[in-house]
């Protein structure tokens, strides 16, 4: 059985940062690319950060050179380290697993976390 376990969100203030994690068992990250979500209350669930099985990384734009995106191997996590939080970064964040190795979006998504709240407050 996989799991997906968040942890690290929290209460920031505008220009902070935060280091997101994700545990994961069931699964080995470095077999397949993994990815982090994100969703804001009354809007869909986006992409925010994917890495394949390689270590090559992608971002939405709006988080380009703010976030980065990481995988431990030894440790079995994948991790999103977050900073210059803006207001609009504000969402439940949650780690999904990909049925590929080469990339990650939502139809190809296998497992996903519960979620971690991240409230970035102006």
């Amino acid at each position: 059985q996989v799991q997906l376990v968040e942890s690290g969100g929290g209460l920031v203030q505008a220009g902070g940062s935060l280091r997101l994690s994700c545990a994961a068992s069931g699964i080995i990250v470095s077999n397949y690319a993994m990815g982090w979500f994100r969703q804001a209350p009354g809007k869909q669930r986006e992409l925010v950060a994917g890495i394949t099985s390689g270590g090559t990384t992608d971002y939405r734009d709006s988080v380009k050179g703010r976030f980065t995106i990481s995988k431990d191997n030894a440790k079995n996590t994948v991790n999103l380290q977050m900073q210059n939080l803006k207001t609009e970064d504000t969402a439940v964040y949650y780690c999904a697993s990909s049925r590929s190795p080469y990339y990650i979006n939502t139809g190809s998504t296998t497992n996903w976390g519960q979620g971690t709240q991240v409230t970035v407050s102006s």
